[in-house]
Formats: C-alpha cells, sequence, structure tokens
C-alpha cells in the first residue's frame, strides 16, 4: 500500500526541521564552549597544539570568570583583586598549560584549588601576592613550575613540607623570604628560606609528638601497674580467707571424734 504524498512531504519537513534544531543546539554549546570570557582577550596559542590564549590581566577581578572557554591553554589574571582561589576553579580545563595568578591579593588556596591540573599544568605564577603558607592538598598532584616569590611566608612545618612538593623556578630559591617563623627563635626571618643551611622547622612538632608518646606510654604503664596491683591484692585477700577456711577444717574434724567418743561411752 502507497503512503500519501502529502503524508510523506510533512514527515520530511518535521525531519528536516529537527536535524536543523539539532546542527543548531550543537553550534550553540560549541560556541559557549569555546567563546572568549566576557571583557577578556583571547587568541589562538601559538605552536601545534593549538587551543587559546586567555588574557584576563587588570580588569579588577575579584573572582574566577566562571565562562573560560574549555580549549584554553594559557590563562592570564594577573594584576587583579582575587583574594581566594576556591576548589575546582579550573576543573573543566583539561589543555591548561600555563596559569598566571600573579599580582593579586591571593591569600587562600582551598584544598582541591587545582585540581584537574596535575597532568596539563606546566607554569604556575603565584608571586606578588599574600599567600603565608601552601596547603598540600591544593595542588593534587601539580608539580608545575612555579613562581612564589614577592609574598609574605610564615615559614613553619607546613611550608616546609609542601615546598618540595613544587618544581620551583630558579628565582624562588631566593625570592621566598621568611616575614614570620614558627618557632620564632628558628633563626628563618629575613633570610631565602631554601638557602638556609640545617633549617628544620619540624623539630618542634617532632618534640611534640615524641612528648605525647611518651605521655601515652606512662598513661598505660601506669594503667597496666594499678591493675597488677589490684590484682595481687584481691588474690591475696582470696587466699588468706581460704588459707583461714582450711584452718578451721581440723578443728572442726577434732570437735567431731570427741563427740563420736563420748556417745560410745554413754
Amino acid at each position: 500500500m502507497l503512503l500519501p504524498s502529502g503524508w510523506l512531504l510533512r514527515h520530511s519537513v518535521v525531519m528536516w526541521l529537527l536535524f536543523h534544531s539539532l546542527v543548531l543546539m550543537t553550534l550553540c554549546f560549541h560556541h559557549a564552549a569555546t567563546s572568549c570570557s566576557k571583557s577578556c582577550y583571547c587568541s589562538d596559542s601559538e605552536g601545534s597544539f593549538g587551543g587559546k590564549t586567555m588574557r584576563c590581566s587588570n580588569l579588577h577581578l575579584t573572582e574566577i570568570p566562571q565562562d573560560i572557554p574549555n580549549d584554553t591553554r594559557r590563562l592570564y589574571l594577573d594584576y587583579n583583586l582575587l583574594t581566594s582561589i576556591p576548589a575546582n576553579a579550573f576543573h573543566d580545563l583539561p589543555l591548561l598549560a600555563e596559569l598566571d595568578l600573579s599580582h593579586n591579593e591571593l591569600a587562600l588556596l582551598e584544598p582541591g584549588a587545582f585540581r584537574g591540573l596535575a597532568v596539563s599544568l606546566q607554569f604556575l605564577d603565584l608571586s606578588s601576592n599574600q599567600l603565608t603558607t601552601l596547603d598540600p592538598d591544593a595542588f593534587e598532584g601539580v608539580t608545575a613550575r612555579s613562581n612564589l616569590t614577592g609574598n609574605p611566608w610564615h615559614c613553619d612545618c607546613r611550608l616546609q613540607t609542601a615546598l618540595p612538593r613544587l618544581d620551583l623556578e630558579p628565582v624562588s630559591l631566593t625570592g621566598i623570604i621568611c616575614q614570620t617563623s614558627e618557632p620564632s627563635d628558628s633563626g628563618a626571618q629575613g633570610v631565602p628560606f631554601l638557602l638556609a643551611k640545617d633549617l628544620d622547622l619540624c623539630v618542634v612538632l617532632k618534640k611534640t609528638t615524641d612528648v605525647a608518646m611518651l605521655v601515652t606510654m606512662f598513661g598505660w604503664f601506669t594503667m597496666v601497674i594499678s591493675y597488677l596491683v589490684y590484682y595481687v591484692r584481691h588474690n591475696q585477700e582470696d587466699a588468706r580467707r581460704h588459707l583461714e577456711y582450711l584452718k578451721s577444717l581440723p578443728s572442726r574434724q577434732g570437735k567431731s571424734e570427741e563427740s563420736s567418743t563420748i556417745s560410745t561411752v554413754v
């Protein structure tokens, strides 16, 4: 049975409209994912890797833009007013190789701030900010070449543990200066942190840990001794009672024999 030509025509028009809508939606999504963020300037990155270079320098930004193209390879956010980097701030940028956050007011890198960049990120600039310490959980495997100069560092065991995880630029060897330190009498203040010889800021933490272990061991030892003393005393009391009971047995047996003799005589 042949279908009416009118039905075929209507069906073809509907299918064409659906296909056209699908193409438009795909183009819109692609444009949204690759278009440049508002107020920023984008250009194609040089080299064979492609991607975009996005410049958002000196725009008085107070937070990371939310519409960064996901094919961005170089991102410049320097000379802004950023105070913190939240978790997953760059999670949707799998190609990001260079990130410039210098000359901001950054004082906090939240755990997971650079999540997703462990493979792609090659250079990270955090110079000239307000960072006093580093949280290792902010980097999550990122080992990019880093510039950390020009920050008011508070040198302590936490910072000493975090720095070796990064591939620091040579300038950072002399540019990481301790403004304060813990302990304060460590001699780290005012000197390049990474060039200070025989500087161990974790020694106080180690001593504190050792003291805590000694206190814990002494507490357990005291509990064991107390239990042993109680156990011995308790058993001594039981032994004394048992001994008195045993001593009383012959006496009762003698009285019983004497009574039996008297009964026989009678």
